[in-house]
Order: C-alpha cells, then sequence, then structure tokens
C-alpha cells in the first residue's frame, strides 16, 4: 500500500503544533496490555518454584484474555477487532512501506501490530488450554500436550521480544514514546498522512 493511498473509512488530518493529546488506549486495554506482561514475565519465574501458583497465575491470564476478547467486540473503537485487523495483502503493504521508510503512522495499531497482537492472543490461548489440559487425568504426562505448552510459551516470548523492538522502532521514527501511551492511553493526534479510524467514526 502506498503512502498516497486512504484506506477506507481512516480520517488523514492536517498537522497543527500544539495540538493536545488524544485519548487511544481505554483502561481494559491497558489493563489486558501489563496484566499478560506481569503474568507471563511471573510464569516464567514460577515454573520450577511452584506449580500452584504459576497455574493460578496462568488462569488469570487466561481471564483477562477472555475479558479482552469481548472487549474486541464491544469496546472503544481502537480497541476493537475491526479497528486494528487488516487483510493479509495490506500488513505485507505495511511491511513493505516500513522497509522502504515510508509507512503512515497509525493513531491505533498499524496493520503489522495488529497481526501480531492476533497471534500473541493465540498463543496465549494455546498456553491457557495446554496448561488447563495438563491439570486433567486424561491428558496427565501426555508428551504432545507438555511440548505443544512450551512451545506456545518460548514463541510467546521471542514474539513479545520482536513486538518490543517494534514499539522502539516505530518510536523512534514518528517521535512517540509508544511504551508511555499505553501507560497513559493518549497519544498524538493524526497528523499530516496520519490515519485515525475513530476520528472517522466520532470520537468519544
Amino acid at each position: 500500500m502506498s503512502t498516497t493511498d486512504k484506506p477506507a473509512g481512516a480520517v488523514i488530518a492536517a498537522r497543527r503544533p500544539g495540538r493536545p493529546l488524544v485519548r487511544v488506549w481505554d483502561p481494559v486495554v491497558r489493563l489486558f496490555h501489563w496484566s499478560v506482561v506481569a503474568g507471563v514475565a511471573l510464569d516464567y519465574f514460577l515454573l520450577d518454584t511452584g506449580k500452584a501458583a504459576h497455574r493460578y497465575v496462568g488462569y488469570g491470564v487466561a481471564a483477562v484474555l477472555a475479558i479482552r476478547i469481548v472487549w474486541g467486540f464491544v469496546g472503544s473503537v481502537h480497541a476493537r477487532f475491526r479497528d486494528f485487523v487488516a487483510p493479509p495483502g495490506v500488513v505485507l503493504g505495511h511491511l513493505a512501506d516500513l522497509a522502504g521508510g515510508r509507512e503512515r503512522r497509525y493513531v491505533g495499531h498499524n496493520p503489522a501490530g495488529g497481526a501480531m497482537i492476533l497471534v500473541l492472543m493465540a498463543l496465549l490461548a494455546a498456553i491457557a488450554v495446554t496448561g488447563w489440559m495438563q491439570g486433567l487425568d486424561a491428558f496427565w504426562g501426555v508428551d504432545w500436550v507438555q511440548e505443544a505448552h512450551a512451545l506456545a510459551a518460548n514463541g510467546l516470548v521471542a514474539l513479545a521480544g520482536l513486538h518490543i523492538v517494534a514499539a522502539l522502532v516505530e518510536s523512534v521514527r514518528h517521535r512517540e514514546n509508544l511504551v508511555l501511551a499505553m501507560i497513559t492511553g493518549r497519544k498524538r493526534p493524526a497528523g499530516e498522512g496520519d490515519v485515525d479510524h475513530e476520528a472517522a467514526a466520532g470520537r468519544r
């Protein structure tokens, strides 16, 4: 996708210096994000020191994942799947633009970031399901369940690392602290060439 194409439903606003920050990430999105970060880190620490605690933390992460999935349909505009889930061609086009240094800034998640979120959520679900299965008599000690659980967990950590690198790169390229934005929930409003679906839908 070229930088001159305007995605359907997006708003391209003129850049005006000094414009106030706008709310992008609602409390549910932020709570989910940091709960998963804390839960995954804690579960790795508890893996060999407390199996019961490891299991309960895992259940907690599964619970916030379930809430986030529901929120993806009923939450604020940028929290909804329809805001950041893009077809594969759009994702590849964004990656090509990124490689060429001409990618647009998205007020919400960009197409590649949206794809990453879906993969991370799928891995979290796989970890939760296989972890739960290991506590059942029918699957107790079954190798493939344990291996799938470990593979999904390791894949989650690897992709989370990639996600962090991508966030740092985007922060530098667009001169915006994305880590801070996920804490405060606020980002710079859409400027010239930026994409903001919430502005198209009517900012809340």
